[in-house]
């Protein structure tokens, strides 16, 4: 079996309850083991020329890097956002337990 990297997938979302959709969503696929919600995020960007503000969710998702483009085609199916923040980071870690429960759980 080749070997699959574990990620961290970032995703902000305008409402907890569209995060909360978001994560069912993703576990019921199967495309993540866990996420987190960690809500009222101040977020500050860029958006259309000027630099705009608001109160965001904060989806942190463990995963594995073969079901990435699953993944962000499920996200953008029911995201409310027309650019919808979807960030892969690598997992070059942690408890090998840990680890191996996001390997056998994510499909």
């Amino acid at each position: 079996m080749e070997h699959d990297p574990m990620l961290l997938i970032f995703i902000t979302t305008g409402t907890e309850k569209e995060a909360q959709t978001i994560a069912e969503v993703l576990l019921q696929q199967r495309k993540a083991t866990c996420v987190n919600i960690v809500d009222a995020v101040s977020s500050l960007f860029w958006w259309e020329g000027k630099i705009d503000s608001c109160r965001e969710s904060l989806l942190i998702v463990k995963t594995r890097a073969s079901v990435l483009e699953e993944l962000v085609g499920l996200v953008k199916e029911v995201h409310a956002y027309d650019v919808p923040e979807i960030i892969a980071v690598p997992i070059l870690g942690g408890n090998p337990d840990y680890l191996d429960w996001i390997a056998r759980e994510v499909t």
